[in-house]
């Protein structure tokens, strides 16, 4: 996955993240590995850092938490994203159902 996609979704799943609760360096890295990511320390404390810029976060020392403005963030783009996979996978089926 190019670079510029992955960080996208590393800010949308931080934002998401933060709606479950205060978010550290360490376990978001942890979380993002999880999920696949391949991702450094420097990093996530970038984009934690960017997403307090934007003032979707807050930070308190080495915790940061969601602000409002996050909320209403990670809202829109939910609803974005399931009009994007509803397109993705309605197409994907059409496919599917076209080799068939």
């Amino acid at each position: 996955m190019r670079a510029d996609v992955q960080n996208l979704l590393i800010r949308i799943q931080m934002l998401h993240e933060a709606t479950q609760g205060d978010l550290t360096v360490n376990e978001t890295l942890t979380q993002l590995e999880a999920q696949g990511y391949k991702v450094g320390e420097r990093e996530v404390k970038q984009e934690l850092d960017r997403l307090t810029e934007d003032n979707f976060l807050t930070a308190h020392n080495d915790v940061y938490s969601i602000t409002g403005a996050g909320r209403d963030e990670i809202k829109e783009i939910r609803t974005v994203l399931k009009r994007l996979c509803d397109v993705v996978h309605q197409t994907e089926s059409k496919a599917k159902a076209g080799s068939a």
